[in-house]
């Protein structure tokens, strides 16, 4: 529960942050600078507080639309416009943070960063990522939006696509709109399937992930 607690601080948000940094604020002060203007009755630092105790948490207040941000009084047509870009300006800032020079360095890395770009997905993607000799992503390709299990069956135009990109390695990754990061006995099969295909090819099949949670599924961590 968010809430103004008095300051023993006699600065306001925008001097503690210049003076102590912006490690140092709440979530509300934060907020609050953004907001830059209060309403007759509260302050911007009180109105931060009370958009804060409306969402509950900040997740929910992250995924906020236009529309249920102007549902609390003081915010308006421009705040929440505002709000929303804020919000849609650091997503994209923290997605540049989790890529590597276009680079997969590691089964954990690959998978969390998958996780957090794939964290909003309300439908199965399945993805097919290409790599070259140094395991730079030569494209990222979605394959299949939807039932998933329905792509699963064949790996044809995944291994087409690497074919063409003249790829050297290749990761398969799906998500789990449920959370759960049990494979599937389908996801096996078609783990099976693309890994002797790739095999057939010449192709190094380097991995399949599964995400889902804010985690991921390694097969390839999970067969050492």
């Amino acid at each position: 529960m968010y809430e103004v607690k008095e300051n023993p601080y006699p600065m306001l948000p925008r001097e503690r942050l210049e003076l102590l940094g912006p490690e140092k604020l709440s979530d509300s002060e934060l907020l609050a600078i953004l907001l830059r203007t209060g309403t007759k009755k509260l302050s911007a630092l009180e109105l931060a507080a009370k958009i804060l105790q409306h969402f509950q948490t900040m997740e929910r207040f992250c995924h906020a639309s236009i529309l249920e941000l102007k549902e609390i009084s003081g915010i308006g047509q421009a705040k929440a416009i505002e709000i929303r870009a804020m919000m849609e300006l650091g997503k994209r800032i923290q997605t540049a943070e989790h890529h590597r020079h276009g680079q997969v360095m590691s089964a954990q890395e690959f998978g969390l960063n998958l996780a957090f770009e794939m964290r909003d997905y309300e439908q199965e993607h399945l993805l097919a990522i290409y790599l070259d000799g140094q395991n730079k992503i030569i494209e990222k390709r979605t394959i299949f939006i939807g039932a998933v299990n329905h792509a699963l069956a064949n790996p044809r135009e995944i291994l087409y696509h690497a074919v063409k990109n003249l790829a050297v390695g290749l990761l398969v990754a799906h998500n789990h709109p449920s959370g759960s990061l049990q494979p599937s006995s389908a996801d096996r099969t078609f783990t099976d399937k693309i890994k002797i295909s790739c095999d057939n090819l010449g192709i190094s099949f380097i991995d399949h992930v599964i995400v889902g949670g804010g985690n991921y599924f390694s097969f390839r961590e999970h067969e050492r």
